[in-house]
């Protein structure tokens, strides 16, 4: 009887790939995570640290690094991460080397209320808690505040934040108890009141064209208060 070798070595050659396939399946089951990246993305102002998403990222109790590789729940990670105040999205993925990659966008504080109550509000609006990490360079903002209803005061911060000229020369944004608007300007004693944020655009328009003035004309300091609630005039109290 002839043997048909090659039959046999097609066989052979099965059983090795079978073999091979299940026995770097099992190694890689019980394979831990061989490093943690850590990646905040398009900012350089770290309101959490890389230990505070570090200990973020423990999963049952156990380090990373510890955990099988099989049983790592990147969902639950990456809800952790959302969970957290500080931070406005992130991403928890396996790369091809074994590692667990976080990329990390925190949120962006553009005003801090200073009340009975200390915390940022961010650029979209959210409630922020302060960071022990570091403190924003950002208007404060002070009056009549509620965590559950900051649109107003968020509207005039978020203009702030936005325009180079507000955001070089307005410290403090206070709101009163009807929502009108007041303004504190850098490094000059007179107040700035706004009223209501209506027409904003028209009475920040306004605000620049007197504050050009008034500086050409050496007359900023001889002012009290700057009256802007009027959407084309601009009243002027000396003091």
């Amino acid at each position: 009887m002839r043997v048909n070798w090659n039959y046999i070595k097609v066989l052979i050659l099965l059983v090795l790939v079978v073999f091979l396939y299940a026995f770097s399946s099992h190694k890689n089951k019980h394979r831990t995570v061989s490093e943690i990246d850590i990646n905040f993305t398009s900012e350089n102002n770290l309101y959490i640290t890389r230990a505070m998403v570090n200990k973020l990222l423990i999963q049952n109790n156990e380090d990373l690094t510890k955990v099988p590789k099989e049983i790592l729940d990147l969902n639950g990670l990456e809800t952790a991460l959302n969970s957290n105040p500080m931070i406005k999205t992130a991403e928890v993925y396996l790369t091809v080397n074994g590692e667990v990659r976080a990329d990390v966008e925190q949120r962006k504080p553009i005003a801090r209320v200073s009340t009975n109550a200390s915390y940022y509000i961010d650029d979209e609006g959210l409630f922020m808690p302060l960071s022990e990490n570091r403190s924003a360079r950002v208007p404060l903002v002070t009056g009549y505040i509620y965590k559950n209803d900051l649109g107003n005061v968020y509207k005039i911060a978020k203009k702030i934040h936005d325009d180079e000229f507000l955001k070089t020369q307005i410290v403090e944004i206070r709101q009163n108890q009807d929502k009108s608007i007041s303004l504190k300007i850098r490094a000059l004693d007179f107040e700035i009141f706004l009223g209501q944020l209506d027409h904003l655009e028209k009475k920040i328009n306004n605000l620049k064209a007197f504050y050009q003035k008034a500086k050409k004309d050496k007359m900023l300091s001889n002012y009290s208060k700057v009256n802007l609630q009027f959407e084309n005039q601009v009243v002027c109290t000396k003091k």
